[in-house]
């Protein structure tokens, strides 16, 4: 979907259309979604609210409707199921289709974008781009490459060439500080990365040499898999002021974690590695995770082992801007049986 939170916005409140505007904010927040009138003075999802505002003055800021984006997103996942059963879902905005046998006898991936492109629009009235290719890293590349409302086609005869003019950047799997070392090793193009040879690769980059020797080639073995299972459930929160007092922060971890529960409960999981995130006023960014040798609990083990990890930087260093409570190791099904925790909290 195209700028999704901020068009669904734009979509209900006309006085926002044409305007920029970005979803989230708020004094200590950060940017969730920007629509693309913000995204021309360089507004971007990810980026402190008091950045984007110093970058586009007039940038309106609008409170996120989660519910009215995710039945937004049921609606659009309906239309993916018309023609086909295998939908991946990444987000609530962005999902792989594989079509090799789609459910209308189509037989043509590309008309079925367009369809199911046009149904979207006339359905939702957002728009939505398309990659079409013949594995997942090509079409999720295409997919960004003529927004908004766009398709690209990526044929197995284009695929190679289209690769080696990409920036390492845009790979799938190669993040920012791989693509800092591979910089250093003078590779910044699919070409660059053609290049190196695969013991090259296995030299400087390990067990993913190959993954990145077939990359560069175009070549992608990853399935696309429907109900893809999650690998954590957690949430975090910017205070509007920074916190230091130890009391004050387990207070706020502890009504974090029991956000983050009750989303467990709902979608009937458990994990047995509870994370920790602390962001400082500083900007740093520090993790702290225990894991149990079975599932956590209840809420009660949960909260104990989150504010366990949190005491052992208490008191902190410097104020404390965010905390995030998470959990991962996840499992689906019948969750252990509850047992009695005792939890203290400071006063």
């Amino acid at each position: 979907m195209d700028a999704f939170y901020a068009s669904v916005e734009q979509r209900d409140h006309p006085e926002l259309r044409g305007k920029p505007i970005a979803v989230g904010g708020g004094i200590r927040g950060v940017v969730a979604a920007a629509s693309y009138e913000a995204r021309k003075f360089g507004v971007r999802s990810a980026m402190p609210a008091v950045t984007a505002r110093r970058r586009c003055p007039e940038l309106i800021f609008v409170k996120p409707r989660f519910d009215a984006y995710r039945a937004v997103s049921q609606q659009i996942r309906a239309i993916f199921l018309d023609y086909t059963p295998h939908v991946e879902p990444l987000s609530l905005d962005e999902a792989y289709l594989d079509v090799t046998n789609d459910l209308k006898g189509i037989g043509i991936a590309t008309i079925i974008a367009e369809e199911i492109r046009a149904r979207i629009l006339a359905e939702t009235g957002l728009t939505a781009s398309a990659g079409v290719s013949y594995n997942k890293f090509l079409a999720k590349i295409a997919s960004d490459q003529n927004k908004p409302n766009g398709l690209c086609v990526v044929t197995p005869a284009r695929g190679p060439a289209f690769v080696e003019s990409l920036p390492v950047t845009r790979f799938h799997g190669v993040g920012p500080k791989t693509a800092e070392k591979m910089a250093r090793l003078g590779i910044e193009t699919g070409a660059d990365l053609k290049a190196r040879s695969l013991e090259w690769l296995a030299a400087n980059f390990g067990s993913s040499a190959q993954y990145y020797h077939d990359l560069a080639r175009g070549i992608c073995h990853r399935q696309v898999k429907a109900d893809r299972p999650y690998k954590s459930v957690s949430a975090e929160d910017t205070f509007l002021t920074d916190l230091a007092d130890p009391a004050a922060l387990v207070a706020e971890l502890d009504r974090i974690g029991r956000h983050v529960w009750t989303r467990i409960e709902n979608k009937r999981i458990f994990g047995r590695t509870v994370n920790l995130k602390v962001k400082y006023a500083d900007f740093q960014i520090i993790s702290r995770a225990r894991s149990l040798d079975r599932p956590v609990a209840d809420v009660g083990e949960f909260l104990q082992v989150g504010i366990g990890l949190l005491q052992s930087l208490l008191p902190p260093v410097k104020s404390i801007r965010l905390l995030g409570l998470g959990l991962s190791n996840l499992g689906e099904g019948q969750a252990p049986a509850a047992r009695p925790v005792e939890l203290e909290l400071p006063l």
